[in-house]
């Protein structure tokens, strides 16, 4: 075989190497509840500094300052882009805090403030390792949180004319599997170590099994539920609409 030949050959291999390692950055997404900012978050210490009620800023339970993320209302579709101005593991059910400005922007709910927050892509790739996915899954059933997994709503809403006629009912996410054995392995340890009664496994075919807590037709049952998993550290809990 001569030089060139083999040049043209370890070029291509290199060539296939290179593409068969490059991904898109998985970004992160949560759909779940969100205050609207007022003086009195700060007396109960969820803040330490105000939020500028003109501005389009967030305080966000786990993405860092100056996070740019894109904001959703889920029952009437509109958007807007808005930054995050700190960060606050205090939050829970209520993940966020929102201005004013994005409340009124969005016509967000007060008694249903149900938004999708996404982290705003940026354009770059980088080199994935290596890892099989139980080895991945495995960490869940050792007790170690989960990373997101992103999924589609059960049901959107198409308009607000139709959410004003629809009643509150809520599942909440607390993962998604690829193996159906793990999806089964977490309900029986959010079983043993919760007073959960609502605990169900629904496979979405054959390599994707969501562990999800409800249904629950009122805030007061949802939120109980939800602070009830507080203590076993799952990453990304969302909430999930029932049509």
């Amino acid at each position: 075989m001569n030089y060139k030949n083999l040049l043209l050959i370890l070029l291509f291999l290199t060539s296939c190497t290179v593409q068969s390692t490059q991904y898109s950055e998985n970004i992160f997404s949560n759909r779940g509840f969100v205050l609207l900012y007022d003086e009195s978050l700060i007396e109960k210490k969820l803040l330490r500094k105000p939020l500028d009620d003109r501005g389009l800023e967030i305080v966000h339970n786990t993405l860092s300052k100056g996070t740019k993320v894109r904001i959703i209302n889920l029952l009437n579709n509109k958007s807007t882009n808005a930054i995050v101005k700190t960060k606050n593991k205090n939050l829970f059910f209520y993940n966020s805090i929102f201005s004013k400005r994005i409340f009124d922007e969005l016509d967000i709910s007060l008694k249903e403030p149900y938004v999708e927050i996404s982290k705003i892509r940026e354009n770059k790739t980088f080199i994935a390792k290596k890892s099989k996915t139980f080895d991945e899954e495995k960490k869940v059933a050792n007790k170690a949180p989960i990373k997101s997994i992103s999924i589609n709503e059960i049901g959107t809403p198409k308009s607000k004319e139709l959410d004003d006629r629809r009643s509150f009912n809520y599942s909440i996410k607390i993962t998604e599997f690829y193996f159906l054995k793990n999806a089964n392995e977490l309900k029986k340890r959010i079983k043993n170590e919760t007073s959960l009664k609502k605990i169900n496994v629904i496979s979405i075919n054959d390599t994707r099994h969501q562990v999800l807590l409800g249904p629950y037709s009122n805030i007061n049952t949802l939120q109980s539920a939800y602070n009830s998993i507080n203590n076993l550290n799952f990453e990304n809990i969302e909430l999930i609409r029932n049509d």
